[in-house]
């Protein structure tokens, strides 16, 4: 069985945890699209880990992770998270990376950043990951796929010149700065095949063995639906598609039809880093008590460290994040988080234009909208050691009911608190 564990919003959804509980009863895990410029925090037996690359199933010894074709791979970055989780006491994992996959090169992040710069109060809120020059050269098929490391000498120089030839106009002309050398571009490939070799496999092969075996896979995707380029906020999205049905193309091997669970992750309240169109944030105050309560640790970016904007759960984004996600199951997460509270404003429709509305309109709405309100009952207690959904404060449970039926998706699973024990499966 094929199961997608996906974000309903903006990112930062608890994505890497639901995926971490979950793998223990899998065979392979797959992260299949992104690259560093999100980070899934996980917490378990081995302590607290931040993963950018890594699939979040490397904490089980008895499966394998995989890389997928979909993702953009930086092999700096994977070395080093690699050593990151072995030098915390976490055995090495099993891990393989699709042939197919991209390698994310050097002049892509400085890129993204001299592209900020020239931006500069009208930028997307990169993460200067080098995330949109990698998918925008993949797309134009300038890109170099990981098996391209392994071609003849003289092949190898000849997609470089290419790459040179646009480049190069654009460091000269645009942003002022020398040309890339076409030798150094050719040892850093170089550097990562020696890098990358010992774990670089036909994954597409495997996987499609692996699900004609009904073995059970998890698909984890970065972000969320409304960092989609196509059905998000855009242009202030991502550059690949953090949809589950984006998750057979960007794993490779899996038939879109072999994907038979959808688990879109929805926060108990709203958050997001980067810029872009949020109608439930709040301000001041209250956004930085929301900010000091929510996760582990706050409301910070595991990847950039900035402080998160957040705001009260917006059941309109949340429901058309889980539509298009086409969810079979809703995760709902940091529900702890919000029990210093007497009373928890829900967005449940938005004002556009002094109309009220129930849907998600495209971005240039959007900005125009203004969020309708309704206050629930809080729970006003500590629900961390809490196992059964039955023992939960009653205002608790009414609160995940009314989440539940205005998204129309069942709630499966509710996490309340960041750790492996902080979850709690409900049977629909």
């Amino acid at each position: 069985m094929v199961k997608a564990i996906v974000g309903a919003c903006w990112g930062d959804e608890g994505k890497g945890k639901i995926t971490d509980v979950l793998a223990e009863d899998s065979d392979i895990v797959v992260r299949f699209q992104g690259g560093s410029n999100a980070g899934h925090t996980i917490i378990n037996q081995y302590g607290k880990f931040v993963l950018h690359q890594l699939p979040s199933g490397v904490f089980r010894q008895n499966i394998t992770n995989i890389i997928g074709n979909g993702v953009a791979l930086s092999p700096e970055n994977f070395l080093s998270e690699l050593k990151y989780i072995e030098e915390g006491g976490v055995p090495a994992p099993k891990i393989l990376i699709s042939n197919r996959c991209q390698v994310l090169m050097p002049y892509h992040k400085e890129l993204d950043g001299l592209e900020e710069a020239r931006l500069a109060d009208q930028a997307f809120g990169s993460t200067k990951s080098g995330i949109a020059p990698f998918y925008s050269d993949k797309y134009a098929k300038i890109g170099f796929q990981i098996s391209d490391l392994f071609d003849d000498k003289d092949a190898i120089y000849q997609r470089i010149d290419h790459v040179l030839g646009l480049k190069n106009v654009l460091y000269t002309q645009l942003y002022h700065r020398p040309p890339l050398d076409r030798e150094e571009i050719y040892q850093k490939l170089m550097e990562y095949k020696e890098m990358l070799a010992p774990y670089v496999a036909d994954t597409t092969t495997l996987l499609y063995q692996a699900a004609k075996e009904d073995k059970t896979i998890l698909l984890e995707g970065q972000l969320g639906s409304l960092r989609d380029p196509d059905m998000g906020i855009y242009p202030m999205t991502t550059s690949s598609s953090p949809l589950a049905a984006f998750g057979a193309v960007g794993a490779g091997g899996i038939p879109p039809y072999a994907i038979r669970q959808i688990i879109s992750v929805v926060k108990a309240y709203s958050s997001a880093v980067g810029a872009g169109e949020f109608v439930s944030e709040i301000f001041g105050e209250e956004a930085e008590e929301l900010r000091r309560q929510g996760g582990d640790g706050g409301e910070y970016g595991a990847t950039t460290g900035r402080p998160r904007q957040v705001g009260w759960l917006d059941l309109v984004a949340a429901r058309y994040g889980c539509m298009v996600q086409g969810a079979t199951d809703v995760a709902f997460t940091v529900l702890d988080a919000l029990g210093y509270l007497d009373e928890i404003p829900v967005c449940v429709a938005y004002e556009l234009d002094g109309e009220k509305i129930d849907y998600f309109p495209p971005t240039a709405q959007l900005k125009r909208c203004k969020p309708v309100l309704e206050v629930l009952p809080g729970w006003k207690c500590d629900i961390r050691d809490i196992h059964e959904y039955d023992s939960l404060p009653e205002n608790a449970k009414r609160y995940v009911e009314f989440a539940e039926e205005r998204l129309g998706v069942p709630v499966t699973m509710v996490s309340n608190g960041p750790s492996r024990g902080h979850i709690i499966y409900r049977k629909k």
